[in-house]
């Protein structure tokens, strides 16, 4: 049997200060409930920075830059294999977030980040960040 080629997928790390920004997944989404750093899939002919920026922009209505790739994993989910590139971003943005995709949103420190339950794609993303010494050397802000 032939496998799928993977689906993929990029997330965005938006560090402000010593904290990242983490969003909970709506009850209308694939896997409710779950917290991932926002994101979505690459469309064809996309790559994945121009993919970032343009899902945070329809998702959260920040406008971000792509900065540097922070990590890419591969994860097995069910019969699909979720490819995530997680990128370390730059944002300007002062005020209240909303978005499409999540009914909630929370700036955690590296300490806080066994706080909530993550999506499976983006534990490598986040098992990384746990290495560092402080996310504010990750932190670009326009």
């Amino acid at each position: 049997m032939k496998e799928a080629a993977a689906l993929q997928v990029v997330a965005a790390l938006i560090i402000s200060g010593d904290q990242v920004l983490a969003c909970r997944r709506a009850s209308h989404k694939v896997s409710p409930g779950v917290w991932e750093f926002p994101g979505g899939k690459v469309e064809v002919g996309e790559e994945p920075f121009e993919a970032l920026e343009r899902e945070i922009q329809e998702e959260l209505g920040l406008p971000c830059r792509a900065l540097d790739s922070f990590d890419i994993s591969e994860t097995p989910m069910g019969d699909q294999l979720i490819r995530l590139h997680a990128v370390i971003c730059s944002f300007n943005f002062e005020g209240e977030l909303s978005s499409t995709d999540h009914d909630q949103f929370r700036w955690l420190s590296i300490n806080q980040l066994d706080e909530v339950e993550w999506a499976k794609p983006d534990l490598p993303a986040v098992n990384k960040l746990r290495t560092l010494g402080s996310l504010s050397e990750l932190n670009f802000r326009d």
